[in-house]
């Protein structure tokens, strides 16, 4: 497995013209990507995995808007 996770788009400005940074990255601090349609750079990096209990909940079958438990059905 490769350490860099390859982006498909920007998240600024959403281009898919991405190119690795050539500065040197600090091991764990994410790898640098620059996009040349907006000329940001940005870092990726892998934060972990959510725990199971921390999924959408779902009371009853009802759908749930996630933010305060609410139906949104109603």
């Amino acid at each position: 497995m490769s350490e860099r996770a390859a982006p498909f788009h920007c998240p600024y400005c959403g281009d898919e013209d991405l190119r690795p940074s050539e500065l040197e990255t600090p091991r764990g601090q994410g790898a640098a990507w620059e996009c040349a349609a907006c000329n940001r750079a940005f870092r990726l990096k892998f934060l972990g995995l959510l725990a199971s209990g921390l999924q959408a909940a779902h009371h009853d079958g009802a759908h749930t808007d996630g933010l305060h438990g609410e139906d949104s059905d109603s």
